[in-house]
Formats: C-alpha cells, sequence, structure tokens
C-alpha cells in the first residue's frame, strides 16, 4: 500500500512543468522539462496532477534525425517522448497570459479539469521553468517576457482568499535565474535556480548526430541526482543543495529559504517531486 501522507500538512502533490522556448536550436530546454516529468511520473505523481507546458514540439520537427523522439542524453537510451505522455499546454498555448490563469485559477469556463490547477491548502506545488531569461525576467515563445513580479503576484493568488497550496518548491533553469525568485513574499515557498545575477547558464553536452545540445548542466545535475532514489527515499532537499557546485554547474546555484517553514534537512525530496495517497 502506498504511504499514508506526512505529518508535514499535505495530502497530494502537483507538478507545473514548463518550456517556454521554441525553435530547433531550444531542444535542451524541451528535453529539460521532458526528463523532469518522466521523473517526477516514476516518483508517483500521477499525470492527472501534472502540467505539462511545451511551447515547441521537438519530436514532430523536420530537422530531427530521430523522428517523434526527444533525448537528453547523447546515448540516446531513454526516449523521453515515447506514447506514454500528456502534454496539456503546447506551441502558442504557452503564454504568459495562460501560466498565469493556470496558476490563479481564471481559467475559461470551457477548459477541461486535466488542463486545470486542482488544488487545495493541502497541496504541494513543484514549478519547474527552464528558457531562456534575464535580469528578472524569463522569455516565453521568444516574443514576450514573464517579471519576478509577475510570478510572485501569481503565488500570492494562490495563497489569498482560500488558501490553495500548502508548500510551493519554485525551481528555475535560465541566464540569471537566481533572480526570478527574488520577489517572492508569499509563505512556505522554496526556491532554486541555475544561475546569479549576471551569470549565464549553460548547456551540458550536446548529441552530434542530433546536432544541438540535449540538456543544461543545472537540470542535468538535478536529474541524475534524483535518478538515485525512490518513492520511499529518506534523502532531503539539504542533501541535494548540498551537491551544487560551480565546478559542476559553472554557473552559481542558488537557494532562497527564508519563506520556506521547515528546515531543509527534514524536508524530503519526495515531498515535492514524488506523489503521496490520497488522505
Amino acid at each position: 500500500a502506498p504511504a499514508a501522507a506526512p505529518s508535514t500538512g499535505f495530502t497530494n502533490n502537483w507538478a507545473v512543468l514548463v518550456c517556454t522556448s521554441r525553435y530547433w536550436f531550444n531542444y535542451r530546454h524541451m528535453a529539460n522539462t521532458l526528463a523532469m516529468y518522466r521523473t517526477v511520473k516514476r516518483l508517483g505523481i500521477p499525470d492527472s496532477q501534472i502540467i505539462l507546458m511545451l511551447a515547441d514540439d521537438a519530436a514532430c520537427n523536420p530537422r530531427n534525425p530521430f523522428a517523434g523522439t526527444v533525448y537528453s542524453n547523447a546515448d540516446r537510451k531513454t526516449d523521453l517522448y515515447g506514447d506514454r505522455i500528456e502534454v496539456d499546454y503546447k506551441g502558442d498555448e504557452v503564454t504568459v497570459e495562460t501560466f498565469l490563469r493556470l496558476l490563479s485559477g481564471r481559467l475559461p469556463d470551457s477548459t477541461p479539469a486535466s488542463k486545470r490547477l486542482m488544488t487545495d491548502a493541502r497541496s504541494n506545488i513543484f514549478v519547474y521553468m527552464t528558457g531562456h531569461g534575464g535580469d528578472e525576467f524569463l522569455k516565453f515563445q521568444d516574443n514576450e517576457e514573464i517579471s519576478a513580479f509577475d510570478i510572485a503576484d501569481a503565488f500570492a493568488g494562490i495563497h489569498s482568499a482560500v488558501c490553495r497550496y500548502n508548500e510551493i518548491l519554485f525551481m528555475i533553469d535560465t541566464c540569471q535565474a537566481n533572480t526570478l525568485y527574488s520577489k517572492f513574499y508569499s509563505p512556505n515557498i522554496l526556491a532554486t535556480g541555475s544561475s546569479e545575477k549576471d551569470e549565464n547558464s549553460y548547456s551540458h553536452h550536446a548529441d552530434n548526430d542530433v546536432g544541438v545540445a540535449v540538456t543544461d548542466r543545472y537540470t542535468h545535475h538535478l536529474l541524475t541526482f534524483l535518478e538515485t532514489i525512490n518513492k520511499t527515499s529518506t534523502v532531503t532537499m539539504q542533501n541535494l543543495f548540498d551537491t551544487f557546485s560551480f565546478e559542476v554547474i559553472h554557473s552559481t546555484a542558488g537557494v532562497r529559504s527564508d519563506l520556506f517553514q521547515r528546515p531543509l534537512n527534514e524536508t524530503l525530496l519526495t515531498d515535492f517531486f514524488g506523489g503521496v495517497s490520497e488522505v
């Protein structure tokens, strides 16, 4: 039987996974997001509680020599696209407005439940974003931007009148990523990013046959670490953060925990990356 919910106030886990980039040369951002999707599914979050947003479809790009596939490693052992993938928002649907409406719950009445964030006061939410960014902004589709203030206010909105989360883990892989969580002010949010202000985030390696980089350093490091845990793991956030190093990531990965109530050495990775049974 699945483990009962821990005594930390949450009974369900949700994940919002967002690739904001389009175009073939940004293949790695799609691979980052799909690899994270595979990981949270493996650790127990059901598709019904994962919102996957992909601004482009590398699998079906005519330049893809391995049509219908996406890989985040040059050994191409694991096809991240496969036949068991549910993309909730894709292509032109992935906009700043849609992302903010998803968080606020202010989606059109016609939006199916599968494309809504149906969280409550006992939900832990993992938000992962990857793409191209700068000081306090992240590009969507190369033609619009979301600001650090936008994201901060969106999280405040989920917390306001009717609280719709217990805790949030916000994780971002982009240039100057850590500036994107600098404006957060709502309680119980833990944030981490790939690079400080004025720092680039770097790709990890390319696949010569695909012809482009297939993953970013920060996300590659995270996923490699997460591959070592399973649903019953007792590995903590502190254990993960202790592995961040400039030598490995080539940028200064950051952690912001001042809004978070629990000690990081008592906060399990599976509290956000895993699933719990409903109580």
